[in-house]
């Protein structure tokens, strides 16, 4: 398979594709745009479904989502004021190419744990 020339180019420090891959490649991203996928919800919801996130990561995460175009926030002038997210155009069309990495991650977790696994041990042995 041949390599298609990018406008950019990646392996360039000042490369603009680094600053978007830099926020898209983050977990709590993946994990925040798996779980919205087309449903919208509350702040709260989104917590409960990712529970080793922490409030300030969750809603750090959220803004600069919606700082790049990929989460939608509407915020319903009700007391208290209730915030849902969904996704936008651009966050489902990442999200159509963030689905087969997620499905490679979970087809291949356990030969990936192995091969960390036999790291280590290698590691440890040289060591000695």
């Amino acid at each position: 398979m041949g390599k298609r020339k990018l406008e950019h180019e990646p392996l360039n420090r000042n490369c603009p594709i680094r600053d978007v891959l830099d926020r898209l490649g983050d977990r709590w991203t993946v994990l925040i745009m798996m779980t919205l996928g087309d449903q919208t919800l509350r702040f709260s919801e989104l917590r409960r479904q990712i529970v080793d996130i922490s409030p300030r990561m969750l809603a750090q995460t959220l803004r600069h989502l919606e700082q790049d175009g990929l989460v939608l926030r509407e915020v319903y002038p009700t007391v208290p004021p209730r915030v849902e997210y969904s996704m936008s155009d651009l966050g489902h069309s990442f999200y159509e190419h963030l689905q087969p990495m997620v499905q490679w991650a979970d087809k291949h977790h356990d030969e990936v744990r192995q091969a960390r696994a036999s790291y280590i041990a290698q590691e440890a042995y040289q060591a000695l």
